[in-house]
Parts: C-alpha cells; structure tokens; sequence
C-alpha cells in the first residue's frame, strides 16, 4: 500500500510536468525525461534521509526506513537500498524482491539486505500515562523544574508500578508534601498524586 501510495504521487508529478513542458519540444522533452529520472531514483531518497525517515506512502501508513540498528538511516544505506530497486524488480515486477521477502526471516528485500537497512512500524512511544485522578494539592514549597519533571514521571507509572512500589517512591517525597488534612487522603502517594495534579494545571 505504502508503494502504491508513494507511487500515485509519481505519477501524478510526471503527469503535471508532462502538461507543462509538453509543448515545448526538445527542451520539454529534456525537462520531461530529467523529472522522471529525478522523481523515480531521487524521491525516495530525499525523503528517508528527511526527519521522518519514510516517504509520504510510508508515512500514511506508519512506517519508516532505519538501520539494522535501529538508528537513522543513513545515506549511503539509502542510496544503496534504493539504487538496487532495479535488481529487486526483476525479472518481472519486482520478482527477485519477493522472493528474497519470503526467504528471509526479516522480511528484507535485496536492497535491505545490501544496505542493513529495515522497514519498520513507527509508532510514537510514550514514556508515561496520564496520572490517576486526584484532588490538587499545592506543594509545601516552590519546587525546581527537575523536582517538578520527576513528580510528574512518577504520576505518570502509577499503573506499571504495584501499589507497595507506587508508595514507597512517594515516601521519598514527603519533604514537599503538603500536611494532611482531616477528611483528606493521608496516604504520601496519594498526595504526591495531589500535587501532581496541581503541577499540571488543577487548581479545583
């Protein structure tokens, strides 16, 4: 899908071209046949070594191109993955590149193999969830960003911690605790979650 994707918009560029240098002889036919070159070998290229990582066609459907490493492709390993599309396609439409897709484990085509490269789910990774709701609690005192960044991380693994867990990093907290209230939770975790809360932005 990625391909058929990526191929439309070829197509669609080469056509836009055509329309617009086709009248003009020679050197719209120069113009014609520079784009089509271009698009066919360069675009592919331009985009995995952009930020993403992936071609508009990858990108739609959450994929990208990196090392065997898993770090950013780089040049070399995207020229070469790209310039060996040629073996990939014989002798038929992309005949060789099937098969070695079926023959190999990782699912590479030759110039994945070539170049060390794989073509990867790219899904955005989130270090924590949502802390758990609870009644905000200002701080006992002003605290500094990092204070601030390691309450909010701790909110954020209440469901991958257990509760003994869960409450015994809250301990470590208790200098900045507020003092507990009469009809209010007691419990240091519970009012760490408070201020968590309050960190965030809720002042109900």
């Amino acid at each position: 899908m990625a391909f058929l994707l990526d191929l439309l918009i070829r197509i669609c560029i080469d056509l836009l071209v055509a329309t617009v240098f086709g009248t003009m002889g020679d050197f719209g036919a120069g113009v014609i046949l520079l784009t089509v070159f271009g698009i066919e070998w360069l675009y592919p290229i331009a985009f995995e070594l952009g930020r993403r990582g992936a071609t508009p066609g990858k990108q739609a459907l959450g994929l990208r191109v990196v090392m065997d490493s898993g770090l950013p492709v780089t040049p070399a390993a995207s020229f070469t993955r790209n310039l060996l599309r040629a073996a990939d396609f014989l002798p038929l439409a992309y005949g060789f590149g099937i098969a070695a897709l079926l023959l190999n484990r990782e699912f590479k085509r030759l110039g994945d193999m070539a170049a060390g490269t794989l073509v990867v789910h790219h899904k955005p990774v989130l270090l924590h969830d949502a802390p758990p709701p609870a009644p905000p609690l200002a701080p006992s005192r002003l605290l500094a960003l990092r204070e601030q960044a390691a309450i909010r991380a701790w909110a954020g693994r209440a469901r991958r911690l257990t509760p003994a867990r869960f409450e015994e990093l809250a301990q470590l907290a208790t200098p900045v605790l507020p003092p507990a209230v009469a009809g209010q939770s007691a419990s240091a975790s519970e009012r760490l979650l408070g201020v968590a809360q309050w960190l965030m932005g809720s002042r109900r």
